[in-house]
């Protein structure tokens, strides 16, 4: 069995009275998902997750609370993968998709985030990340 790790943030930006999640959709089967990627070696988990958000959607963000959510699968047979996901902030709507493996880059209203999302473990993460977010007293309509 191979082992793979990958670290990514479920981003939140404010707008007024809206919130929104930042969301990118694979050219690859074309799901909906948060910006992720592969540990380098000696990078922390927090590096990865800021490198690999900027690296896919060219947005500058920071990881504001303790939230650590880890999902596990296997994409393929024979590798088994674990991703850590952090809850990050930015004030930056600006945002393009990394070329090649991502298709599009989008803000979608926190709302609606949960009904755009394919995996059941990614909504899992992000109801565990908007339990954290009302934590932190921010007032989502």
């Amino acid at each position: 069995m191979i082992w793979e790790k990958s670290c990514g943030a479920l981003v939140v930006r404010r707008e007024g009275e809206q919130y929104y999640i930042l969301m990118i959709r694979h050219k690859a089967g074309g799901h909906r998902s948060f910006p992720k990627g592969h540990m380098e070696a000696g990078e922390s988990e927090y590096a990865t997750a800021l490198r690999e958000v900027m690296e896919e959607t060219s947005s500058r963000v920071a990881i504001l609370s303790d939230f650590r959510a880890t999902v596990s699968y296997s994409p393929t047979p024979g590798v088994m993968k674990e991703v850590v996901y952090f809850l990050a902030f930015t004030t930056a709507a600006e945002i393009r998709p990394r070329a090649g493996e991502i298709a599009e880059v989008e803000w979608v209203p926190l709302e609606e985030a949960e009904g755009c999302l394919t995996h059941e473990n990614d909504k899992t993460v992000f109801r565990s990340a908007m339990e954290r977010l009302h934590n932190l007293k921010f007032s989502i309509k």
